[in-house]
């Protein structure tokens, strides 16, 4: 009885163990975006296939995805009476992720307009019938580039088929990630080569983008704000808003589907609504968006009053203690004012064409026009009694700047340098100045050749990583392993050749050999050529082989690589098969160059550094951290890479010699050496691979 007994609690413990660790499982239902259409080894490279890698072993993503498929009944292809629909069914996910609509906008299936929003809810409802119980996420379709609408019509797609699906997830409180603007507003053939359907990268940017959101780690549900009696609920882009007051003030709250923890939210400063994508995008993070009318008041004493009732309010229904201030234009007068009046309650401003001076808006007393209608009601709102009053005020947000700098507030700017209405040399550009003087530089993104409008960014990741940041939330990319995507024969590989064909036959090309040399790395390793039968430019082979000798050493370079898609090659793909005496890592210029900062750049090398040491118990490990970039040493990215380098310089290592190569390559004043670079200043000429070489030899044969 005791042993059986002892067998029982061992067996509920074990069940225990399993149920906790529950495998996720996530379907993904769609058209040929989703099957992966045109994409090489779609298998591996689909947005489903990467977005597996993207989530790890606690989910499993499967991919229905059915090319030409329509949401509607009556379409020429409905998904629904796909053999994939059914398999999804009998699947029972735990989530489902819904991308249909593009087909639908085909003239013969268009011509059924009104039956989508019906086919498509009863589609919902299959899948929220499930005994699973899945949580089912609507996903807008991607921005297509189609010339015509002959076929699918890229109109349709955006103004009716994207506020369709926002409605049905508003309808039914669904969660809904906005995809539309992912690939930007001007075509791109890397991302998207036939217009329509992603590459292997822009699969890999909505596994990202959709990676990102499932990833998210809910919060207990909180209490819903007390609106009173007299609000009214309105549909914003999908998500749950609505319309109250606060002493007859006209206000707007929108809750995001998924509550980040200490429930921030962003204020924003006049004109709801306008380029609303950031907004959207900080929902999506977990953010609610808030509003409260100060217009026509140009941040005078009236609006900045009604804020901090609105503040009160906020703070007495649990949210944050600090906000994210938002302003478009004049929204800047609101926002810097109140700012400078409450420091230690504002997280970050994120402030558009804003005006930082009433000299330079509405008076017009510089480059701009200004306007009368508005001067007029300004000085009114100010309780000015002249012009000249009004001129000699030093209250504007130019003024703050000193304030602002002591509560070292993050602030970022966009503008536009072409900027007519709020001139950026009379409002950004001082403030900046101010602020760098200060002690507490803010960063501003430029739209060369933009006027005032339009505002924002029409992808707004980099707005929404700054805000991010601002709370210590931002997830670093560069650490986290996953497999890369290239796909380009551009890329030193014979056509055909893809990632993943391209890492499998380096790990054949390390089989049974015990090497000297093995070499780390993107685009520039993959450049020494080695023994890869799939790499087509080699330029530092016979460098190489001079210097070391043949055979004795190899190349596990990937064009295109980051530290995220080396750190996964080390840990899965066993290059510990060939012995090699040394090993040599050179990564990282991929991330500086798509966005990534320094510090991020940095951990990213030091993870691929630390999983080499555990993958090569028995080799030298050099970490050269990454070559320099860009021909001139005050080049932006190579600003970036001397911060990687300044970190990884102090950087306490184990079992890894670092080196900074930049001397290798610069002369005296930082700048590249002639010679040395192709055209880019990225990649090394067959000079430059003979420096190169030389210098790692002697690392190797230094003990």
């Amino acid at each position: 009885m005791r042993k059986l007994f002892v067998l029982g609690l061992l067996f509920s413990l074990c069940f225990s163990v399993f149920a906790s660790e529950k495998i996720i499982k996530v379907a993904c239902v769609g058209n040929s975006i989703t099957f992966g259409a045109g994409i090489a080894n779609r298998e591996k490279n689909s947005y489903p296939a990467q977005l597996q890698y993207y989530l790890g072993e606690e989910f499993e993503v499967r991919n229905f995805g059915v090319s030409g498929t329509t949401a509607l009944s009556s379409g020429d292809y409905p998904y629904v009476k796909t053999a994939a629909f059914k398999q999804s069914l009998d699947y029972l996910p735990d989530i489902v992720l819904i991308k249909l609509g593009t087909n639908d906008t085909k003239p013969q299936n268009w011509c059924h307009k009104n039956n989508f929003h019906n086919d498509y809810q009863a589609l919902i409802d299959a899948y929220q019938k499930l005994a699973s119980k899945p949580r089912v996420i609507l996903l807008t379709p991607v921005r297509c580039f189609l010339d015509n609408c002959t076929g699918i019509c890229p109109q349709t797609i955006e103004k009716e088929i994207h506020s369709l699906v926002e409605t049905l997830a508003w309808e039914n409180r669904l969660e809904i990630i906005d995809l539309f603007r992912l690939f930007g507003n001007s075509w791109n053939s890397v991302l998207m080569p036939d217009k329509l359907h992603p590459s292997a990268i822009g699969a890999g940017m909505m596994a990202q983008k959709i990676g990102d959101y499932l990833l998210q780690k809910p919060t207990e549900k909180t209490k819903e704000p007390a609106l009173g009696n007299q609000a009214t609920p309105f549909n914003f882009h999908g998500f749950q808003g609505m319309d109250f007051q606060i002493n007859g003030i006209s206000c707007k709250l929108v809750r995001p589907y998924i509550e980040a923890e200490g429930r921030p939210w962003v204020l924003r400063a006049r004109f709801w609504g306008h380029e609303p994508q950031t907004d959207v995008a900080l929902l999506e993070q977990g953010f609610h968006i808030a509003y409260c009318d100060v217009a026509d008041l140009y941040g005078s004493e009236e609006a900045i009053k009604r804020w901090d009732d609105f503040y009160k309010f906020m703070k007495r229904q649990g949210f944050h203690r600090k906000v994210v201030l938002e302003g478009m234009s004049r929204g800047g007068l609101i926002v810097y004012n109140w700012a400078a009046r409450n420091p230690k309650k504002v997280a970050c401003i994120y402030a558009d064409a804003p005006v930082m001076d009433l000299k330079s808006w509405p008076m017009g007393n510089g480059k701009g026009a200004g306007s009368k209608a508005d001067t007029e009601n300004m000085l009114k709102a100010y309780h000015f009694k002249s012009r000249e009053e009004a001129l000699a005020w030093k209250g504007n947000p130019l003024d703050h700047a000193r304030t602002l700098a002591k509560a070292k507030i993050p602030i970022l700017h966009v503008v536009g340098d072409a900027d007519q209405v709020v001139p950026v040399q009379e409002n950004t550009t001082p403030f900046e100045t101010l602020m760098a003087q200060y002690n507490h530089p803010i960063k501003v993104i430029h739209k060369p050749g933009v006027d005032h409008h339009p505002h924002s960014l029409y992808n707004p990741e980099p707005i929404v990583r700054f805000v991010l940041s601002a709370f210590g939330r931002t997830q670093n990319a560069c650490v986290k392993a996953i497999p890369g995507n290239e796909y380009r024969s551009g890329a030193g590989w014979k056509e055909g050749a893809e990632w993943h064909s391209v890492a499998e036959e380096i790990e054949s090309c390390l089989n049974n050999r015990n090497l000297k040399l093995l070499l780390l790395g993107n685009s520039i390793t993959q450049g020494w050529g080695g023994n890869r039968s799939l790499v087509t430019y080699r330029p530092g082979k016979a460098m190489m082989d001079k210097v070391l000798g043949e055979n004795v050493w190899e190349t596990a370079g990937i064009s295109g690589d980051r530290t995220q898609n080396l750190l996964w090659r080390i840990r899965y793909g066993n290059y510990n098969r060939c012995h090699p005496e040394n090993v040599v890592i050179a990564i990282g210029v991929n991330n500086l160059i798509h966005g990534d900062n320094g510090e991020d750049t940095a951990e990213g090398i030091i993870a691929v550094a630390q999983e080499a040491v555990r993958q090569f118990p028995d080799s030298r490990i050099f970490v050269l951290g990454l070559f320099p970039v860009g021909r001139e040493a005050q080049n932006p990215v190579r600003i970036q890479y001397n911060k990687t380098h300044e970190i990884l310089n102090r950087h306490k290592w184990k079992g890894v010699t670092y080196i900074n190569p930049t001397s290798w390559f610069t002369d005296n004043q930082g700048n590249i050496r002639e010679g040395l670079y192709s055209g880019d200043y990225i990649h090394f000429t067959e000079k430059g691979y003979q420096v190169a070489a030389e210098k790692i030899k002697e690392l190797i044969q230094s003990r």
